[in-house]
């Protein structure tokens, strides 16, 4: 019956428009994009997207019922986390056609960067061959959370606000560092602390979000402490 086919159409398209409306708000973006680095409680969400504890979650409880993240108690607090990856890779997705659709992303991001002197970047291919090279060092500028929830196999974790104080002489390596994607400014600050201490230093536009959308593996902290293991035991 056509009334019966059109009800069904209505349905399901209402039910798609709960994840865009979920989405629709430029903070829940953000919210979403943290937690696709790794869990986190609402106090360190509402810090790091500069919005009060009571409007994160607010907004973490839109993006629940649209099933995009989940929360669990852990002590006395509670930490969400994105649903699953299908959920980082929509959002990856949702970036990279609003960039290549709207110019003005383009316009703002070409404008920053270029004030900071951090223009170009290294894309992920090029990192791959470099760090199996041995031609670079590749530097994790992310909380030291973000590192152990998952990066890109071989960077060491070096949190920008670390990277002063942990700073070393191999000023003949060059040092690719990077953060959470395109639009994060952590990797920007840290290359142009490198570069003013004598580095070659540049910025992987591609964060782990980007790195897992493109099939990539991604290495973890449990992983790593595991290969340690592994060498002590056969040495």
């Amino acid at each position: 019956m056509p009334g019966s086919t059109r009800q069904f159409k209505n349905d399901v398209y209402e039910q798609l428009a709960r994840v865009g409306k979920a989405v629709s708000a430029p903070k829940r973006l953000e919210l979403l994009d943290l937690l696709c680095q790794g869990p986190r409680t609402v106090e360190s969400l509402a810090d790091q997207a500069a919005i009060s504890v009571a409007n994160a979650s607010q907004h973490l409880q839109v993006l629940r019922a649209a099933r995009l993240v989940t929360a669990a108690k852990k002590g006395l607090y509670v930490e969400y986390r994105s649903a699953d990856e299908e959920v980082c890779r929509f959002f990856v997705a949702l970036r990279q056609l609003a960039t290549s659709r709207l110019a003005e992303i383009e316009r703002v991001t070409r404008a920053f960067m270029e004030q900071r002197g951090v223009l170009e970047e290294v894309r992920g291919e090029e990192l791959i061959r470099r760090v199996r090279t041995g031609e670079a060092t590749v530097l994790d500028v992310r909380p030291v959370e973000e590192y152990q929830a998952g990066h890109i196999p071989g960077a060491l974790s070096i949190p920008l606000a670390d990277l002063k104080t942990r700073l070393r002489d191999a000023k003949e390596r060059e040092v690719v560092a990077y953060c959470r994607g395109p639009y994060c400014v952590m990797a920007v600050d840290a290359v142009t602390l490198l570069r003013e201490r004598g580095f070659r230093a540049h910025r992987l536009e591609q964060g782990v979000a980007d790195w897992r959308a493109r099939g990539w593996r991604i290495a973890t902290s449990l992983e790593q402490a595991a290969r340690v293991r592994r060498k002590r035991i056969v040495r």
